[in-house]
């Protein structure tokens, strides 16, 4: 009897255990929903109106002279590939090289350029909304010293001229105003001359502007210009602006713009909703594959009955490797065993297309595997990466969302810190949330993964080490709605091929490998942490 009821108390123990796990992990939780669908550029001309008065208008009275020389060096809001003339010197061409200008609208057809300028209209468009930021844009503080001044926003490319928005004076009366400007990295010079107001120091990285009338000096910053002197693709220079006991700092940032990135997005539909992608044109399929080429094809199967012309691009680093042919597959062999993070560097290497979709060698596409609507959340929000879900042949589906955070530490490294979970449900896809890691099944924004990478000293067991790399370049999501199936991994033991008990050994590495000190030593030294806590 007594065995009986000891039995009975474990079992109601470890029910109730069970109970508050499931509550814990699968009650709903107060999660918030998140707008990241992507917008026109608004300028908050709210935080704005009051703060730039047009100078043409509140200064019109006060005459200047155009300084020709400056203004020429004055960014023009058009640009032309024309070539300049020049002097017809001896040996022009061995000495200086051949003049050439190209205009790349000729290549193509002039009954398809309209089309093209119109996909290549919208695909810039959308490039300038995800790449744009509110610390892009250009503020003005205003006067709570006398000093006003731009805090941030003012942008110039490397060895070039702009003119510096926002400055202005707001001092009470005076016999004399004067104001001081000082830069590291370039210079300062007027592309105008106001009446009576004295400029000082034009051409040199100290400027000073001094005169009876404020209005005058007021008007004469209006035409100060700053010109980069040392060459740098991405930094800043700090500026000092001072008057009469107040100072002022603020930066010019120094740098070229990065290039867009644009892909043509094929020739849609026609209708509407996420049947309009062309799934053709815009994604590209990757996969690394190891000895087993029964599961590949399997996978290719499935695919095809789906996505007949969808490119299929394969990494292989197999001891004795087979080809796999088809329409739209291309298969790019490696070293033996060189490695899983080297096998996905390659392969999205080779991919041309917007996105890439990672799938494993043994995944299988069903009717539930709807590509489109990943491509449709890409489409639509800030998102570079949105994983789906993956269905066990147990039936059990994961999404394997991972909060990822570092708290800074000192000079003994900082703390990395992973939690099970997501952060935001995202509005508009109700299936959808925002995370930092995802499952091994995910569409990317292709040039995003590429500027991440896959570190190819993870040659074994890696996943979410992508994702810590890509802490604060990517910008993750997951949808639990877009499910693909997991191939068996249960199979006796007296029943696998050599094979697959080659793929074992590589795959589930026994306590002597070195793979999990490799994995603590990239963490230690190349990511700067101390530790790693998790659930």
């Amino acid at each position: 009897m007594r065995s009986v009821q000891k039995s009975l108390c474990a079992l109601l123990v470890l029910t109730a255990s069970l109970a508050f796990l499931y509550l814990h992990v699968w009650s709903p939780k107060p999660y918030s929903v998140v707008d990241v669908r992507n917008r026109p550029d608004q300028m908050p001309s709210q935080l704005l109106k009051d703060h730039l008065p047009l100078p043409d208008k509140k200064y019109a009275h006060i005459a200047f002279r155009i300084k020709e020389e400056i203004v020429e060096l004055l960014p023009k809001n058009f640009c032309k590939c024309e070539v300049e003339a020049s002097l017809n010197l001896p040996f022009q061409r061995q000495l200086f090289g051949q003049v050439y200008s190209l205009d790349f609208a000729t290549a193509f057809n002039p009954s398809e350029l309209p089309d093209v300028n119109i996909k290549r209209a919208q695909e810039y468009r959308s490039y300038r909304r995800r790449s744009h930021s509110p610390a892009d844009q250009l503020l003005i503080v205003r006067a709570n010293s006398p000093l006003e001044y731009p805090v941030q926003g003012v942008e110039v490319q490397p060895l070039r001229t702009i003119l510096i928005p926002g400055l202005s004076l707001q001092a009470v009366d005076r016999a004399l105003y004067r104001v001081d400007l000082s830069a590291t990295m370039g210079t300062f010079d007027v592309a105008a001359e106001v009446e009576e107001v004295k400029v000082e120091g034009e051409g040199e990285m100290r400027l000073s502007l001094s005169g009876p009338h404020l209005d005058n000096v007021n008007r004469q910053m209006q035409f100060i210009t700053y010109t980069n002197t040392l060459f740098h693709p991405n930094t800043a220079d700090t500026v000092q602006f001072s008057t009469d006991g107040h100072r002022a700092t603020f930066i010019i940032r120094i740098r070229h713009a990065p290039t867009p990135r644009l892909y043509h997005p094929g020739s849609s539909s026609g209708g509407a909703g996420e049947a309009e992608y062309n799934v053709s044109a815009l994604v590209t399929i990757a996969t690394k594959t190891f000895l087993r080429y029964d599961k590949l094809r399997t996978m290719i199967d499935s695919v095809r009955k789906f996505y007949p012309t969808v490119t299929i691009i394969i990494a292989d680093d197999s001891q004795n490797p087979e080809r796999v042919e088809g329409p739209h597959i291309e298969q790019y062999f490696m070293p033996f065993g060189k490695g899983w993070f080297a096998g996905r560097n390659l392969a999205i290497s080779q991919v041309t297309t917007k996105y890439v979709l990672w799938v494993d060698d043994d995944f299988i596409f069903t009717p539930r595997t709807k590509v489109e609507k990943l491509v449709d959340v890409l489409e639509k929000t800030s998102l570079d990466l949105v994983g789906g879900a993956v269905r066990e042949i147990t039936g059990y589906t994961t999404t394997y969302r991972q909060q990822i955070s570092v708290q800074p530490g000192n000079e003994d490294g900082d703390c990395l810190r992973t939690r099970q979970g997501y952060h935001h449900v995202i509005e508009g896809f109700p299936s959808c949330v925002v995370t930092d890691g995802v499952i091994n099944f995910f569409l990317a924004r292709t040039d995003k993964v590429l500027q991440v990478g896959f570190d190819p000293r993870l040659s074994r067991v890696a996943h979410l080490e992508f994702f810590i790399d890509g802490l604060g370049v990517l910008h993750v999501g997951s949808c639990s709605n877009v499910v693909v199936d997991h191939a068996s991994k249960i199979k006796l033991p007296w029943l696998k091929t050599d094979s697959e008990k080659q793929y074992a050994k590589f795959r589930y590495p026994n306590s002597s490998d070195n793979s999990m000190t490799t994995k603590h030593s990239l963490f230690y030294f190349k990511n700067h942490f101390k530790c790693m806590t998790g659930n």
